[in-house]
Parts: structure tokens; C-alpha cells; sequence
């Protein structure tokens, strides 16, 4: 088997990303913003890491989808896995369109 250079097989925390390159990281939404109507569609969402640790030691990752305005299942509360390439933009790191997984969701109570 050849090794193609892609990202890890165990996905990392938020926290733990680098600055730039294909990684495979899992976090919680912790918050969800809908472009409106008159702009270009985008879904965009905060992930961090698990509510377990200290909000000062959580790390944060923007995720945008381009040419969405919502995706079934994304929601504040769920839980993903999450891989493409990052990137910095305005001071934070982000991913565009990555691929993504649903690992869990915040029921409601």
C-alpha cells in the first residue's frame, strides 16, 4: 500500500491542528450561521473542542460550505468529524467544504 500523504488515520482534536495541510479533526458545533438571501450562499459553523475541557484550552475551527444555505443534521449541539484542508482566514483556522461526519447530536429536552 502506497502512502498518499493524506491526513491521519485517528482524527485530532481542535486544539491540536497545524496551521495549514489535509488534517482529520472532531469537535461539537458550538454555533451555526445562515447567509442570508441576498448574499452568496454559505452555511457556516464554529467547531471546537468537547465541552470537557476549560473554554480557555479549547480550540477553535471555522467550517464553511459554499453553495449551501443548510445541511440536515448540522446543528449547534452535534458532534462531527470533519476532514479537508485548512486554512487560516481572518486570524482563525477554517475549512472549506470539507468532508464531514455526524457522530452525534444534542437531543433535545
Amino acid at each position: 500500500m502506497v502512502d498518499t500523504g493524506g491526513p491521519q488515520d485517528q482524527a485530532v482534536p481542535i486544539r491540536g491542528l497545524p496551521e495549514r495541510g489535509r488534517v482529520l479533526c472532531h469537535g461539537s458545533i458550538e454555533s451555526v450561521t445562515f447567509a442570508p438571501p441576498s448574499q452568496v450562499a454559505a452555511f457556516t459553523v464554529i467547531v471546537s473542542d468537547h465541552d470537557t475541557l476549560p473554554a480557555e484550552q479549547r480550540g477553535r475551527l471555522r467550517v464553511i460550505w459554499l453553495g449551501r444555505r443548510r445541511i440536515p443534521g448540522i446543528e449547534a449541539g452535534a458532534e462531527l468529524k470533519l476532514e479537508g484542508m485548512l486554512t487560516v482566514k481572518d486570524g482563525m483556522p477554517t475549512m472549506f467544504n470539507p468532508r464531514y461526519e455526524i457522530l452525534s447530536r444534542q437531543e433535545n429536552q
